[in-house]
């Protein structure tokens, strides 16, 4: 029953996330002088694409490991 719990929680988080800019200040003030604002809100995803992977990655791993504990008790 818990382990439901946290699996809706992990899918409301995973849904109901709000737009974030991962720009550092300088990559901000560069980017915004252009007219069309394409190449930063490429920037812009591909800093939170490359900053989600580790997430993922560690808790792929972190599940894994508290998958073979509770099946070793």
């Amino acid at each position: 029953m818990m382990r439901l719990k946290y699996i809706w929680i992990l899918v409301l988080a995973l849904f109901f996330t709000l737009p974030i800019d991962a720009q550092c200040a300088m990559c901000r003030a560069v980017l915004e002088s252009e007219e069309g604002q394409q190449t930063a809100k490429g920037i812009n995803n591909g800093i939170v694409y490359l900053m989600i992977i580790p997430y993922i990655l560690i808790g792929t791993v972190g599940y894994f490991i508290y998958r073979n504990k509770k099946k070793a008790s």
